[in-house]
C-alpha cells in the first residue's frame, strides 16, 4: 500500500513524523510518500496529487491553524477542500488539524499534536489493515489527542 502524508511549515510540531512513525510501528512494510507545504490551505491540493499523481490509496493531511479568526476561517477552507478532494478521487483524506488555541499551554499543546497525529495514524492502520477493528469501537466517543468521553 502507498500512504501519502502531507503536513505544513506553519504548524509548530512535526505531526508527519510523529504519524509516519506510529503507522511504521504496526505496518512497516509499506511505502509512506511525504510532502510538506506552508500552511493548510495549501493541503487539499498536495493531497489530491499524492492521490492522482503518486499513486497513495490513503492521505493524512496534518496542519496546526492559528488561534485567530482568519485562522480559524482558513481551516474551515482547507477542510471543505480536503472534502472536495476525497469526494473527486474517491479516496480517505484523513484531516489531523490540531488547532493552536486547544492547548491551555505550550506543552499542552506538543502533547495534544502528538497524540492526535499518533491516534489519527493508528485509525488509518484499523481501516486499512485490521478490517472490522473500528466497528468495535463505533459509538464508544472516542477522541483522537483528548481523553476519550465514553459512550452514553
Amino acid at each position: 500500500m502507498i500512504i501519502g502524508i502531507c503536513d505544513t511549515t506553519f504548524a509548530r510540531y512535526d505531526m508527519a513524523s510523529a504519524a509516519i512513525n506510529e503507522i511504521k510501528q504496526h505496518v512497516g512494510n509499506n511505502r509512506i510518500i511525504r510532502r510538506t507545504v506552508p500552511g493548510v490551505k495549501d493541503l487539499p491540493v498536495a493531497a489530491k496529487k499524492l492521490i492522482e499523481e503518486e499513486g497513495c490509496e490513503v492521505v493524512m493531511a496534518l496542519g496546526m491553524p492559528g488561534p485567530e479568526k482568519i485562522d480559524k476561517i482558513c481551516a474551515h477552507e482547507a477542510s471543505t477542500g480536503l472534502i472536495q478532494a476525497q469526494l473527486m478521487t474517491n479516496t480517505h483524506i484523513l484531516e489531523v488539524f490540531v488547532h493552536e488555541d486547544e492547548g491551555v499551554d505550550e506543552k499542552d499543546l506538543k502533547f495534544l499534536a502528538d497524540h492526535r497525529a499518533r491516534e489519527h495514524a493508528q485509525n488509518l492502520v484499523k481501516m486499512f489493515f485490521k478490517p472490522g477493528s473500528l466497528e468495535k469501537e463505533a459509538g464508544m466517543g472516542m477522541r483522537e489527542g483528548h481523553p476519550d468521553k465514553g459512550p452514553l
